[in-house]
Parts: C-alpha cells; sequence; structure tokens
C-alpha cells in the first residue's frame, strides 16, 4: 500500500457522478470522504482534519460560496478548489475575496484534478526536490569557475547566484543545503578578495568608460542621464542595504513601478565616509580630500560628520554634469522614522522638484546595533531572520508610502546602496598604538600589524586613491 499523500474532502450534489475521479485519487494515494451537501461538508470540517477541499459552486440548497464562507469561518487555513461550470467573473472575483486556493472549469477530467490537488497538497515537496537537484548543478558549476580567470561581470553572475539561493533555502530548511552553500560563500569570498586586490588598484585608475562601474560613477551613470531626458528622480540611497536584502523587498514595487536592476562596486574601504561621500561627490575619496580639505582629519571618526557635505557634494557635482538643471537640488537625510512620517506628511513640498536626494539609514542602524541588543540577537539570529525584518520594515514604514507617492506623480525612483554588511563570525586581532582608528570596518595608523590572511593592508593610500589621514 503506498504512502498517504493528504486527506481530501470532495463536496459535490452529484458526487455519484464522479466515483472514478475519487477512485483515481485514491489510486495515486489520497484519502478521500465524498460528500453530496454543503451542510454535511460543514460538519465534517469541524470533525476532522483535513488537508483540501475540493468544492462544487452550483450545489442544491447551500451553495458553494455559502459553503465556502462557513468552511473559511472553521478553518480560515484550509485550501479549498472551487469546481464551477460558471465563467462568471463576479463569480470569480466573489470566490477569490473569500480566499479560494484554486479554481477549475467543469467538465473536469481525473488528470485536471489530480495536478491541482499535488499542487496544493505537495508543492513543498516537488518544489524541494527541484530546488536540491539545481542547487548541486550550481553548486559544481560554480566550484568549477572558481579556477577559471574571472571578470568583474562574472563575480556579479556568481553574487546574485548565492544570494536568490540563500533567499530560496529560507523556504527549504528541510533541506539541509545552508551550511553547504555558507562553505561556497566563505570559498567565493576568498576568491573574490584575491580578485578585488589585484583588479581593484587598476579600475580607479581606468577611463570609467572601460572598468565596472564604482561608487563616483553612480550619480553620473544613473541619474544625470535620466534627467537630461526631463525625467523627474527620486535618488534614494538605503545605507548598508545587501542585495539580498533588496531582492526579498523588490517584488513590492512591482504593482506600482517598472523594475531593472543594475550593479556596481563600492570603493574600498567599503564603509559610509568612503562609499557614500563618493556617490555624491561623484570622486575618488583623494580628490575629495583636494576640493574639501576639512572633511577629513586625523581625529574625525564621527561618521555623520564626515558626511557632512554630502548635500554641498551633490549640488557641486549636479552643477558641473547638468548645468541646465534650473531648479536647486532637494537632499534629505532620514535618520529615523520620526523624521520618515515627518517627510510623509509634508511630501507635496517635494512632488514639484526634478531631482530629489533621500538617505536612509535604517538598515545600517540594524547592522550596527544588532550586536549590542540583547533583544535585537533574540529577534535576528541569522541572516533570514535579518531579511524578514529589513523587508517588514520597509513595507510598513514611511518609505514605503512615499514611494508609491512619487509614483503617483510620475518619478523615476533610482535606488541604491552606499555598501553593504558582513555578519562577523570570528575575531580577528589588529595591533595599533593610541592614534589608531576605533572604526570596526577598517583601521588606519602608523603602527598597524595584521596577519594578511585576514585583511588587505594598504601601505600606500595614493595607490588606492585614499586621503591622506597624517
Amino acid at each position: 500500500m503506498g504512502v498517504k499523500k493528504g486527506k481530501i474532502l470532495w463536496v459535490d450534489d452529484e458526487i455519484d457522478l464522479l466515483r472514478a475521479h475519487i477512485l483515481f485519487l485514491k489510486s495515486k494515494g489520497f484519502e478521500v470522504t465524498p460528500v453530496s451537501n454543503g451542510n454535511d461538508a460543514v460538519k465534517l470540517v469541524g470533525e476532522i482534519n483535513y488537508d483540501l477541499v475540493l468544492l462544487d459552486e452550483m450545489m442544491a440548497g447551500k451553495d458553494g460560496l455559502t459553503t465556502l464562507s462557513e468552511i473559511k469561518e472553521i478553518k480560515p487555513g484550509l485550501p479549498v478548489i472551487m469546481i464551477t461550470k460558471n465563467e462568471a467573473e463576479s463569480l470569480m472575483e466573489k470566490a477569490i475575496g473569500q480566499k479560494i486556493t484554486d479554481y477549475l472549469t467543469k467538465p473536469v477530467n481525473p488528470s485536471q484534478v489530480l495536478m491541482a490537488c499535488k499542487k496544493v497538497l505537495e508543492r513543498q515537496r516537488i518544489s524541494s526536490e527541484h530546488v536540491s537537484q539545481n542547487y548541486m548543478e550550481e553548486f559544481h558549476a560554480i566550484s568549477r569557475r572558481l579556477y577559471d580567470e574571472l571578470k568583474s561581470e562574472d563575480w556579479i553572475e556568481i553574487y546574485k547566484k548565492l544570494a536568490r539561493r540563500d533567499i530560496e533555502f529560507d523556504d527549504h530548511l528541510d533541506l539541509g543545503l545552508k551550511e553547504t552553500l555558507e562553505d561556497q560563500v566563505r570559498d567565493c569570498n576568498i576568491e573574490y578578495a584575491k580578485f578585488l586586490e589585484t583588479q581593484y588598484p587598476l579600475w580607479i585608475h581606468e577611463d570609467p568608460h572601460f572598468r565596472p562601474m564604482l561608487s563616483p560613477d553612480v550619480i553620473r551613470k544613473t541619474v544625470i542621464p535620466r534627467l537630461k531626458n526631463n525625467e523627474k528622480v527620486l535618488f534614494l540611497v538605503i545605507d548598508c542595504m545587501r542585495l539580498d536584502q533588496w531582492l526579498t523587498f523588490e517584488p513590492l514595487l512591482y504593482d506600482f513601478y517598472n523594475v531593472s536592476t543594475d550593479y556596481y562596486f563600492s570603493l574600498l574601504p567599503s564603509a559610509t565616509p568612503y562609499s557614500r561621500n563618493s556617490i555624491f561627490s561623484g570622486m575618488f575619496p583623494d580628490e575629495i580630500q583636494q576640493r574639501y580639505p576639512d572633511i577629513w582629519t586625523k581625529d574625525d571618526e564621527n561618521k555623520q560628520s564626515m558626511n557632512r557635505y554630502e548635500s554641498r557634494m551633490l549640488e557641486d557635482l549636479v552643477r558641473e554634469e547638468y548645468p541646465d538643471l534650473k531648479q536647486s537640488v532637494k537632499y534629505v537625510k532620514v535618520l529615523d522614522s520620526s523624521a520618515g512620517w515627518s517627510m510623509d506628511k509634508k511630501l507635496s513640498t517635494y512632488l514639484e522638484s526634478r531631482f530629489i536626494a533621500l538617505v536612509v539609514n535604517f538598515v545600517d542602524i540594524l547592522a550596527h546595533r544588532r550586536s549590542d541588543s540583547e533583544i535585537l540577537k533574540e529577534i535576528v539570529p541569522n541572516e533570514a531572520s535579518y531579511r524578514s525584518v529589513v523587508r517588514t520594515w520597509f513595507k510598513h514604514s514611511w518609505i514605503y508610502l512615499v514611494l508609491k507617492k512619487f509614483a503617483e506623480y510620475g518619478f523615476t525612483i533610482v535606488l541604491t546602496s552606499d555598501h553593504g554588511s558582513i555578519r562577523v563570525q570570528n575575531d580577528v586581532k589588529v595591533i595599533g598604538d593610541k592614534e589608531t582608528s576605533s572604526s570596526i570596518r577598517f583601521k588606519y595608523g602608523k603602527n598597524l600589524n595584521i596577519h594578511q590572511k585576514y585583511a588587505m593592508v594598504i601601505k600606500d593610500p595614493k595607490k588606492f586613491r585614499l586621503p591622506n589621514l597624517g
């Protein structure tokens, strides 16, 4: 005897005519209970734990929609497939409003019913088998590619695959492949670090047309052309947002934006004072220091103060690249939710502008504080929960409402991050003197010591177009 695949309640006032269909489902391992009216169906749903209901829409006595409503009152999460002769749009809308899982149009053949049942009851198993098989093929393909001479676009492709796979595994924890993926990500990070150490010094001295897009290129390549095309643009920077986080809330924008995605490489060090200043200025850090000499000082490590010129930098950049823009640039930095909701209330003051730059810090704050807060450690113990929290914030925050309103007024949104984040699992010892910087992502000083296996050591800042900090 085969393994039982699920318990089905089939409700139809002509149930005797469906004997062949029922026998076919039973032969495929499903347990089927036939009933001929809505009253009996509702009673059985209250007494027995069914996995699925097949429900005729047009029955004598209590009709399908009424039966559906009463079933959902008892067990809101019970899947129901409605079977109907009536293809009227109004009927379908009522059924969808009452949260049917699927519907079939009569006459139905046994194979149709089987596939509909499998789609509901075996979706997870079938999906898991497919995911497992696909990943093992992808795992070997990526592992082989690590021995090749990879280019920047190859690394982007690998990163996209790993990020999407990580998200996919959140729904298939039973496969036990998370650890395998984490090991592969670790291997890729090692090889990518080697690639970056050799290629990055070349990129930053190359013509922008012949290198991958870097932080200083973002506004020139993604914003200025749209302004010249007479588009209204909101340039939104979500500080510290990663690709996997973006992929989780990107679908929330599909209803009111056509979304296309491009990729760029953050400057090194990939930290806000360098990455975001370069985005807004269109310059490398050494150029920024020459033009704004008091932006970095040896003792100035406060991130907010090191990014205090962003508005001025952006105005200078836009004036140089698009002097025909008649309106002034609006720049807004939102450091907390109260400031965000305040912006939402005053949105009418922004909607007449041609170009608005908006910086949002929530993801960055979450990244920094989750290691310090016991509550956040409980809520965000791993990357899956981190993604979930970021998605929930985006969906229920002021920024989602603001983006909807900008869509209504015909704005193009250029949404990006300045840099990402990594959840550190192992400590690395850095030895320095009292003059050594206290920043976490990077250190600078005269007497620094660290094993080169664990860090990218830069002895000549000029080679990497970094500022001279004395």
